[in-house]
Parts: structure tokens; sequence; C-alpha cells
């Protein structure tokens, strides 16, 4: 009995969690969008068209989250979006994820000079060897 009230109240948690709102982008076909949040509510504002790919978009928002920098500006972090995918650009790299309420993956890292990379794309220094 107590077994079966287990998987009842196990199923009834999942059938909820599946049941949530999700915060989805928009999609469009080769558009980057710059995402804000103002009054509450997200907006997105179109930041470039004939994108070829997420790393692209990525570079374009790093490239306005650095040109704001540069002019006095103190964000530090830049939302986006690509094709149905959330972007997060900070200082550590670059994440996303299908939704908000889902927990980011890394998709590219900083290298030691401050460019982007996709993981495991930079050569690793040879550990030193064993004596």
């Amino acid at each position: 009995m107590l077994f079966r009230t287990a998987i009842v109240t196990g199923l009834a948690v999942l059938s909820l969690g599946a049941c949530s709102q999700k915060t989805l982008p928009p999609g469009g076909e080769g558009i980057c969008w710059h995402v804000t949040k103002q009054d509450g509510e997200l907006k997105y504002h179109k930041l470039a068209t004939n994108v070829p790919d997420l790393e692209h978009c990525a570079a374009e928002l790093e490239g306005m989250r650095v040109r704001f920098l540069r002019m006095g500006g103190t964000t530090t972090e830049v939302t986006g979006a690509y094709k149905g995918n959330f972007i997060f650009v900070d200082k550590r790299g670059i994440f996303t994820a299908p939704s908000l309420e889902e927990h980011p993956y890394l998709a590219m890292v900083r290298t030691g000079d401050g460019r982007l990379a996709v993981p495991g794309a930079m050569p690793r220094e040879a550990a030193p060897p064993a004596n």
C-alpha cells in the first residue's frame, strides 16, 4: 500500500511539472534577438538577420555587450534568443537553454585571452612529465 501511494504521489508531481508554464523564445529563421525585461515582461528586439547559427548569434550579442561596456555601460550580462533557444552571455562564456525555466548549459567558453571558443576546441597545454 505504501509503495502504491508513493507511485501515485510521484506521478502527480510529474504531471504537475508537465503542465507548468514555460517561457519560450521566438523562432524565426536566421533571426538573432536581444531580450530585455521591461515592466515585468520580456521584450524581443531584432539584433541581426541572416545569422547562420547559434554561435554567430552569440558573437553578435557578445559584440553588443562589449560595445556597451566601452561606451561606459555597466551591464555585463546580455540575454538573447535564436531559433527557439535562449542565449545568455556573461564574463564566463555563453550558455543556452530552450526555456527560461530550464537549466542553461555551456555552449562556448572564454579562452585565456577572453575570446570565445566551443568547449574542447582549444588545445590544452601538455602536462609536465611525471618523475
